[in-house]
């Protein structure tokens, strides 16, 4: 049995790994996708993290060496016994058997935390939006679905604060992409949930070629679609800029790009054919189309699927 490909998504609660898991799971065909988080590898309920004065984040409330166990076995295709966080109750569920499929998405907090389980990875991705935006998303999350109130979440960003900038962020470094959606500045109040995306590209595994762009558009600022040179953590990256205002002609051109290289995959690589990429809900509840976010969705399953190849899985049997 050939060994599954392994995506992880790695940010901040509340950065955005869920919706951007999402699309990627449906392109690839729930049939073919596990999803895991880590959350469920908490080692303390949410009572008894309250009683010992220990945050979520922080590697002394995980059980960061039973993830990377798990992960060593996903890799080889062996299943596991995984534990269940309940984000509702606070409280732990009973174990759950899990057999990987084709693909299995690890997405969460410290994914990135340890050496051998950064090795499991394929595919690494962080996400990293402004923290103003994530603590917007935080709140809108947490009181809908979790049932906390504002000042609660506001209060549990302010605890976790200097965890997750001891314990989060830094696992910045080990990404391949480093994923930042941000609101326009031309309007970054009303945008209705279009945000623009910043695409962090290193050179750890090899990207579709995108000079294209810079010959297309003669490298103006003026282009809704830009790639540039920058550092990032003191290390030289490519940068891909996707803007809210990006036209279908200039979508489908990158889009174009990054499938050129892999034509007997363009039915599972393409936007056109899976309409479900890039869909998020606008501020009033009503669904959105993100241009950015459909991108952003297709460049990672291609690195997927490029993953594929380099050990050795027929494209029929993706």
């Amino acid at each position: 049995m050939s060994r599954p490909i392994i995506l992880g998504i790695v940010g901040d609660s509340a950065a955005g790994k869920t919706t951007l898991t999402k699309g990627i799971a449906q392109v690839l065909g729930p049939e073919n996708v596990t999803v895991i988080c880590t959350d469920d590898y908490h080692k303390y309920d949410r009572q008894q993290r309250a009683e010992i004065g220990i945050t979520a984040v922080h590697p002394d409330c995980n059980h960061l060496d039973i993830m990377q166990q798990h992960l060593s076995l996903l890799r080889t295709g062996q299943p596991i016994l995984k534990p269940i966080y309940n984000h509702k109750t606070g409280c732990f569920d009973p174990p759950e058997y899990i057999k990987p499929s084709k693909f299995v998405i690890i997405e969460g907090l410290l994914g990135y935390s340890t050496r051998a389980a950064r090795d499991c990875y394929d595919v690494k991705v962080y996400l990293a939006p402004p923290e103003s935006l994530r603590a917007q998303w935080k709140i809108k999350r947490d009181t809908q679905k979790r049932g906390y109130s504002p000042e609660e979440v506001l209060e549990q960003l302010r605890k976790r604060e200097p965890d997750s900038e001891a314990y989060i962020r830094p696992q910045r470094q080990w990404s391949d992409i480093v994923i930042s959606f941000y609101p326009p500045e031309e309007d970054p109040v009303r945008n209705n949930g279009q945000l623009n995306v910043r695409l962090v590209l290193r050179p750890t595994i090899p990207h579709p070629d995108f000079t294209e762009i810079i010959q297309s558009t003669n490298g103006t600022s003026m282009s809704s679609i830009r790639l540039g040179l920058d550092r990032d953590m003191s290390k030289p990256v490519d940068v891909l800029e996707v803007d809210r205002h990006a036209n279908l002609e200039q979508v489908n051109k990158l889009e174009q790009i990054i499938c050129s290289d892999m034509p007997n995959l363009k039915s599972v690589c393409d936007r056109e054919s899976n309409p479900e990429l890039g869909k998020i809900a606008g501020t009033t509840g009503e669904t959105l189309q993100s241009y950015p976010l459909a991108l952003t969705q297709l460049l990672i399953t291609y690195h997927m699927l490029k993953a594929t190849h380099s050990i050795g899985i027929p494209v029929s049997a993706v």
